[in-house]
């Protein structure tokens, strides 16, 4: 044959050659001489370790201990690959490539036999979680664990010293081992064999993993059927299940893989594909089905946990699932994403409708806060706990009144004013909206306005003790608080305004003794009428209580404390002082606490109707 031909195998070398040597040339003859010492050495290698001829083979391991004969193996089979290579030049046909081929495919199933069984007996071993736990440990040395040769297995371990537990020095050494396994069947064409194993095994694992993490493979109709609370333990489990099953199944086994495969990109890329593809698209899909079900306020919360889960593990999806076949699995999640936001946005408009159908003509006892107020602000408390994902949610999501509120009702938004910001800001104006047509079902005035202050000081009070703060701002919060005072005073003015008006409006100023009993007698009978009706009457905030009493005090008690040490003398009898001044005090003290229970509700003068869609929370 050319010189050429036969240099091309075993040397390299970049000097021009003759074009010829003649059949019967030293080198020729000493070529055919070596490629037949390969074959005899494979031969004697392969009748060793023959389970069909040797017992000894049938219960060891050529991986076993220093793994020299391994590496003898191996690189006998590299010899016979390259013999295999010059007979092929030299006669296709001869009888000796025939031989050498027999010997191949004995060699190859010996590998096989070894590449299943170290899968197999490595199994919790090479466990996701065990060889991603590994990785990271690597890291901080080597860029990856597929960085490690089997010869440098050694110094790894050395290196490693005590940090590496018995469980992640065999983790490593199978590793290597299979790795070297693969590399020689892929290069003598026999990939395929040992990728059919890695693949049933594998991904026998990972199914079982995800199976006892309870991550089962469910259909729309399926997640339809199911009742509200079996649905949310199901969410709860794949919560836990979707962090581990990517931060270290789903890694574990990418690292596995590159290692192992390193040698063939496209086996990788195809071999990771369908060993993870059904239980990685059951998996980010689960969120999407949940998705599609019917939708009500209460749920919104599980579904923004769905999202954040997915929304927190994508750039480590996006990383692990990067070939290109695995972009269906990308697919998924972001699809996932999509129609959990869709979700979101619709249960939002809901809750605002809900609100403003909300058709309750109960009142509170006492005037208190309204079940439906803190429902809401418990409900947007809640809702600011998701800022960051909600903020993607509706980070291009205008907002289209869907109210009869003039929009003169709601500030036009300011330029540092977020999508998130607008939308909480405007689901409580609607609140205190639906709360002023309630304040009607009061028949009496001052009481209305006492429940309007109750209810308000109540948001406020909720904006300032949660992340609503951050959103709405101190501008808002003063706002608000500002028309709090203006309730209480309103309140004030109408419910104490015959108590007011019964003292002179200058006590220091001189009147008959008639006059004086009469002030008396018609304060005595305006402080007792206001006193019986507004002993039921409740004020939920004790500092926005004791302001209102203390207010009350001051402009009755001082007035009354001067017309009394004025007149008392020429009131003649005892018997027509019902209050002292130090009495008064206690008797404003008792005030606002309620006598029927604070936040009871009472059915008003009209008929009670329906509560509407929305589940208030007492």
């Amino acid at each position: 044959m050319p010189r050429k031909g036969m240099r091309s195998i075993f040397f390299r070398s970049s000097s021009p050659s003759r074009t010829s040597i003649p059949p019967s040339s030293p080198s020729l003859r000493f070529s055919e001489s070596l490629m037949e010492d390969n074959i005899e050495i494979v031969e004697s290698l392969l009748n060793k370790w023959d389970s069909d001829f040797s017992t000894y083979a049938k219960i060891t391991s050529l991986f076993h201990g220093d793994r020299t004969l391994a590496k003898q193996y191996l690189h006998s089979v590299k010899g016979l690959q390259s013999a295999m290579q010059y007979l092929v030049t030299q006669n296709a046909a001869s009888d000796k490539l025939v031989k050498a081929q027999n010997l191949m495919e004995r060699a190859m199933k010996r590998l096989e036999k070894e590449f299943y069984q170290i899968l197999s007996a490595n199994r919790d071993h090479l466990d996701p979680e065990s060889v991603s736990t590994r990785s990271s440990r690597s890291s901080a040395s080597r860029s990856s664990i597929s960085d490690l040769e089997d010869d440098e297995l050694e110094d790894e371990f050395r290196v490693a010293g005590e940090s590496i537990s018995e469980v992640e020095r065999v983790s490593v050494a199978a590793m290597a081992d299979l790795k070297s396994i693969a590399d020689c069947m892929i290069s003598t064409g026999y990939g395929k064999e040992c990728v059919k194993i890695y693949k049933i095994i594998r991904k026998s694992i990972i199914d079982e993993a995800l199976y006892h993490l309870g991550v089962e493979e469910l259909s729309l109709s399926q997640v339809k059927k199911m009742d509200w609370e079996v649905l949310e333990l199901k969410i709860g489990n794949w919560l836990k299940a979707v962090k581990i099953g990517v931060k270290t199944l789903f890694y574990g086994e990418r690292i596995l893989l590159d290692h192992v495969f390193s040698a063939s990109v496209a086996i990788k890329e195809s071999c990771f594909a369908e060993i993870l593809r059904e239980s990685a698209m059951s998996l980010f899909g689960f969120p999407e089905l949940v998705a599609k079900c019917k939708k009500s306020p209460e749920k919104i919360f599980r579904t923004l946990d769905l999202y954040e889960a997915i929304s927190d593990l994508w750039p480590e999806i996006e990383s692990i699932f990067s070939y290109e076949s695995t972009s269906g699995i990308r697919s998924q999640a972001i699809s996932s994403l999509i129609n959990l936001g869709d979700s979101v946005r619709t249960m939002l408009m809901d809750f605002e409708k809900a609100i403003l159908k909300d058709s309750s003509r109960t009142t509170v006892s006492g005037g208190g806060v309204h079940p439906l107020t803190r429902y809401v602000m418990n409900y947007i408390c809640f809702l600011a706990d998701y800022s960051g994902v909600l903020t993607d949610i509706v980070a291009d999501w205008p907002l289209v009144l869907q109210s009869p509120l003039p929009e003169s009702y709601f500030a036009s938004p300011g330029p540092d004013d977020s999508p998130i910001s607008v939308r909480i800001a405007w689901l409580i104006l609607v609140l205190l909206c639906k709360l002023d047509g309630k304040a009607e079902f009061y028949k009496d005035s001052a009481l209305s306005y006492l429940f309007l202050a109750n209810n308000l000081q109540y948001v406020v009070v909720k904006v300032r003790t949660s992340n609503l703060k951050l959103f709405l701002g101190e501008d808002w919060a003063m706002k608000h608080e500002s028309k709090v005072e203006q309730y209480a005073s309103n309140y004030e003015r109408i419910g104490w305004s015959r108590v007011f008006e019964s003292l002179p409006e200058n006590p220091t100023t001189e009147i008959s003794p008639e006059q004086a009993k009469v002030c008396l007698k018609r304060f005595n009978t305006a402080f007792g009428e206001a006193y019986r009706k507004q002993k039921s009457w409740v004020v939920n905030n004790p500092k926005l209580r004791d302001e209102i009493k203390v207010s009350v005090a001051k402009k009755i008690g001082s007035v009354y404390r001067r017309f009394y040490d004025r007149y008392q003398l020429r009131f003649g009898s005892d018997s027509l002082v019902k209050y002292a001044p130090d009495d008064l005090e206690n008797y404003l003290s008792d005030l606002l606490y309620g006598s029927g229970g604070v936040g009871s509700v009472s059915s008003s003068s009209s008929s009670s109707q329906s509560r509407g869609p929305l589940r208030f929370a007492q």
